[in-house]
């Protein structure tokens, strides 16, 4: 439904409408439109990167493309699985997922599942693979939180900040579960400004991908590095943010993207700081990319392709017998002179 998000320390007003336009019957969505956006741009990435780590950048793709199918029905059952409450009532709207409901973590245990498997599958080492994924994850992330704004959801708790927002629909959400967010301790005016939470955590994902990209991945020890950063990054952030926002799937007392985002951040600096004691010690594999097959993988050569100097061999050939000629009638010259 069509409605205005207001800034009001700002004086802003933005018209929102979360259907971009109709074709016949069907609604395309902006949430839908930016997810697919934010795919791109992190398949962009990844086929940047896949080289950098050592692996095959089409291959890399592969992997990419299996790995978002499944990552994407993860992170709807997750989403269904903690609001059964609802949707048990509502099984017609399961696969709405236009509408949002899309849980992060849900789609990292989906796509490192099923990527884990194409990886497997068509020969592409996981841990570089990981690397690449971490980065574009971050991206993909942070253009995607955007389609929360289209759709105004994932929005905190009250807050006098200058960025403060508000809208028709805002209000109506909090008045609809103000009896669920007292039950947890949360008292919210629906009146007055509320955290854009959305727009922290793709801040938050974009400081971290420019962190890595360019200060981690030129000086990174060991294979899985970056990844491990990124569950960290993101855990921490998504721990703070989380507890921000007046939507959180509960188990129990627990908000469980806080829950989990805290242990991701503990888990991943944990093994982080176990594999740089192992490498100080010298007892870490060197990185992927620095071995012969690596360089064998991004030509394509270890999966069979020709390499291009294979390609290239007539012409070399050709150009070696013209020289080798030259060379011959200068000898002739050299004597017919001397004579």
């Amino acid at each position: 439904m069509p409605d205005i998000i207001s800034f009001p320390a700002l004086g802003l007003n933005i018209p929102v409408d979360p259907i971009l336009t109709k074709i016949g019957p069907i609604d395309i969505h902006w949430y839908g439109i930016i997810i697919a956006i934010a795919f791109l741009m992190g398949g962009a990435i990844l086929s940047k990167v896949s080289p950098i780590v050592g692996i095959n950048a089409d291959r890399s793709f592969d992997v990419l493309m299996g790995a978002f199918v499944g990552g994407v029905l993860c992170a709807r059952l997750y989403y269904v699985a903690f609001t059964w409450d609802y949707y048990k009532d509502h099984l017609n709207e399961l696969f709405h997922i236009w509408e949002g409901g899309l849980a992060i973590y849900g789609g990292l245990i989906g796509g490192f599942l099923t990527g884990a498997l194409i990886c497997r599958i068509r020969r592409v080492k996981t841990l570089p693979m990981l690397d690449c994924a971490g980065m574009g994850l971050l991206v993909g992330q942070a253009i995607g939180r955007w389609g929360n704004f289209v759709n105004m959801e994932a929005f905190g708790d009250n807050t006098t900040l200058p960025w403060g927002m508000t809208s028709k629909s805002i209000v109506w959400y909090l008045e609809s579960v103000a009896e669920d967010l007292a039950a947890q301790g949360i008292t919210v005016d629906p009146s007055l400004p509320v955290h854009p939470t959305f727009l922290y955590e793709s801040l938050w994902n974009l400081a971290g991908f420019f962190l890595i990209f360019f200060l981690l991945l030129p000086r990174r020890k060991f294979d899985g590095q970056i990844f491990l950063t990124y569950l960290f990054w993101y855990g921490l952030g998504r721990a703070w943010i989380e507890g921000l926002r007046t939507d959180s799937l509960m188990w129990g007392p627990f908000r469980v993207s806080q829950l989990v985002a805290v242990i991701c951040a503990v888990v991943s600096l944990a093994v982080m700081a176990f594999c740089l004691i192992r490498w100080k010690a010298g007892r870490t594999k060197l990185l992927y990319c620095t071995t012969e097959e690596s360089a064998l993988a991004v030509s394509g050569e270890l999966y069979g392709k020709k390499p291009k100097q294979t390609e290239e061999a007539p012409e070399t050939a050709e150009a070696a017998e013209t020289v080798e000629n030259n060379d011959d009638n200068t000898v002739l010259t050299e004597e017919k002179e001397e004579l």
